[in-house]
């Protein structure tokens, strides 16, 4: 026992210095079958739950969406979306923030990153939104929380993972985050709205470019070529007529040849060779985490953690809507000190046999989950956000803390709706 305690404290040592995550999980599952068995023959089961996770089809979908995120983020794709929102909502008050907003979302979908939206959108928006004197503080809190707002939508990476570690239908999933995602981004332009709003009854002078007819049809002209990536992704997923891993290579292969071959966007020779290599290494990163994971999650079952747990929390309490209160809290602190990715394969396998047994849907639980891990990223005081908008912007983080309250509140409160209100969730899946 005392060598275990040494062996597991080593283990946590490494993981706060920063060892990459897939060697302190594969550590840890190997120390805790081998005091199980007292042998190394049941490390194994890690083995064969690499080689499961290596057999499933819906696992293609997860590097080829890497890999289009990071070859569009290499492109001129995010200022052409921000033209076209801009062009279509800049005649409302607000417009701009509200553009920022879905520009945000659609690019964060395609990308699975919030950081690479802060980063390739946050940098094009930011000047444009100081350029119509909106106040420095709502313009970094808007760019720096809406970098994660399109993780509700397809074709989401975050969701894609959820529902290999759950094992829940991901088109299932993807349709119930849907309503989920729209309303939580009506929330957010309504609060846009009436903040310039009320600006302009205090009279302050903001100068407003009004978006006409012909700027919407330049702004679809110019991205012509981007706009059947998000017909294919709205009738392949919603619609249900093709499944994950065709439209992941089908969207994959239209952007490599518009990008490379008819925009011209991205040399073929130079630049491509990069950017494979860039998302390789990401989802490489992130399969290698996954199988590692699986292995110490049959750990968890063969020792029957989930079910110790739920007996822990029962006693607890059998209240489910105490059980949801609680919940938000733990995943809204998970969201602040782990990346998404890691969230999902650590926290899933464990949680969702505990809320089936509290009488919650799997998928229901899968949009509370990632709704919980989007507010997370600009939570204060580590959410990862935070620190990205920090170095992108050249601002203290502490202003951010600030500048991120009112939007990190109205989520909070959305949060709340969605988690004791299951139908917003479970409507189009039903």
């Amino acid at each position: 026992m005392d060598i275990l305690i040494i062996i597991i404290s080593g283990i946590l040592f490494f993981a706060l210095i920063e060892t990459p995550l897939f060697t302190v999980i594969a550590g840890l599952s190997i120390v805790s079958f081998y005091f199980v068995g007292k042998d190394f023959s049941s490390i194994q089961t890690i083995v064969i739950e690499m080689n499961r996770l290596a057999s499933m089809p819906v696992l293609v979908a997860l590097p080829l969406f890497t890999f289009t995120g990071c070859l569009l983020a290499e492109t001129g794709a995010p200022k052409r979306i921000t033209n076209l929102m801009r062009a279509l909502t800049g005649r409302l008050p607000g417009g701009i923030a509200i553009a920022a907003l879905g520009s945000c979302a659609f690019f964060t979908a395609l990308t699975g990153a919030s950081g690479v939206t802060i980063v390739a959108i946050g940098g094009v928006l930011y000047p444009v939104l100081r350029a119509q004197e909106y106040e420095d503080n709502f313009s970094l809190g808007l760019l720096t929380t809406s970098g994660s707002l399109g993780l509700l939508f397809a074709p989401s990476l975050p969701i894609i993972l959820y529902g290999v570690v759950a094992q829940v239908d991901i088109a299932r999933i993807f349709r119930a985050a849907l309503l989920p995602g729209i309303l939580l981004i009506a929330i957010l332009s309504i609060y846009s709205f009436f903040h310039e709003y009320l600006i302009k009854k205090t009279k302050r002078h903001i100068v407003l470019k009004k978006a006409s007819l012909d700027d919407v049809k330049i702004a679809l002209k110019e991205g012509i070529w981007d706009w059947p990536v998000i017909f294919v992704i709205i009738f392949g997923i919603y619609g249900g007529f093709v499944t994950i891993a065709e439209v992941s290579a089908l969207v994959l292969v239209y952007v490599l040849i518009v990008e490379c071959l008819i925009l011209k966007e991205v040399d073929f020779f130079k630049q491509l060779p990069v950017i494979i290599i860039e998302s390789t290494m990401v989802s490489g990163a992130i399969m290698v985490i996954l199988g590692v994971a699986l292995g110490f999650t049959g750990y968890l079952v063969d020792e029957e953690i989930p079910g110790r747990l739920l007996s822990f929390l029962v006693n607890l309490t059998e209240n489910k809507l105490l059980f949801l209160a609680g919940l938000n809290v733990f995943l809204l602190a998970a969201g602040c000190l782990m990346d998404i990715f890691s969230a999902i394969i650590i926290i899933v396998p464990i949680i969702v046999p505990v809320a089936m047994k509290y009488g919650i849907d799997p998928v229901h639980l899968c949009v509370i989950f990632l709704l919980n891990l989007e507010i997370g990223y600009s939570t204060p005081p580590v959410g990862i956000n935070l620190f990205i908008a920090s170095l992108k912007f050249n601002k203290p983080v502490t202003q951010l803390y600030r500048a991120s309250l009112p939007y990190i509140v109205l989520m909070i409160f959305f949060l709340v709706i969605v988690t004791y209100f299951p139908s917003l969730s479970l409507f189009l899946v039903r």
